[in-house]
C-alpha cells in the first residue's frame, strides 16, 4: 500500500498496553493534520491464537482513532517497518520505549531510516521525542 498523503505511524506489538502508543500517534496526526497508520509486525512462527484478543483490542482502538491497523508477518521487524513508513510517507513514528539493546527494534530501524523522528511512549504515558535527523550546514 502506497500513499502520498503524509502520515504518522504507530508501531505496536501484541500487548493491550500499546493503546497508549496509538493514542499518542492519534494526537500527533491531528496536530500535523495527516493520516494515522497503525502497524504491528509479528514473527511468522507465533501462535496467533494466544494474542488474538490483544490484536482485536488494538484493532478496535485503531478504528476508534480513525486508522486501519496493518499486520505484517516478518522475522525482520525493523526492515518491514522501514519499508512501511517509506511506502506510507510517514513524517514520524510512535513506539514504546527503547529497551537499550544494540540490536533492538529502534536501533535497527533508525539505522535504516535515520531521517525519521521517533516518539516513544513509556508505560506511564510519558512521551519522549527524538529528532534523529542530522542537521547539515551549507
Amino acid at each position: 500500500m502506497f500513499t502520498n498523503q503524509p502520515s504518522v505511524v504507530a508501531c505496536v506489538t501484541s500487548q493491550y498496553e500499546c493503546d497508549r502508543i496509538i493514542e499518542t500517534a492519534e494526537q500527533l496526526a491531528a496536530e500535523y493534520d495527516c493520516e494515522l497508520h497503525v502497524l504491528s509486525v509479528l514473527m511468522p512462527t507465533e501462535n496467533y491464537a494466544l494474542i488474538s484478543d490483544q490484536l482485536e483490542y488494538l484493532n478496535r482502538v485503531s478504528k476508534y482513532a480513525g486508522a486501519d491497523m496493518t499486520v505484517i508477518f516478518s522475522s525482520d521487524a525493523p526492515k518491514a517497518a522501514a519499508k512501511f513508513v517509506r511506502e506510507n510517507n510517514a513524517l514520524q513514528i510512535v513506539t514504546g520505549i527503547h529497551d537499550g539493546g544494540h540490536e533492538s527494534f529502534l536501533i535497527r530501524f533508525n539505522q535504516m531510516v535515520p531521517e525519521m523522528p521517533i516518539t516513544m511512549v513509556d508505560k506511564n504515558r510519558n512521551v519522549y521525542t527524538m529528532d534523529t535527523r542530522v542537521s547539515r550546514k551549507a
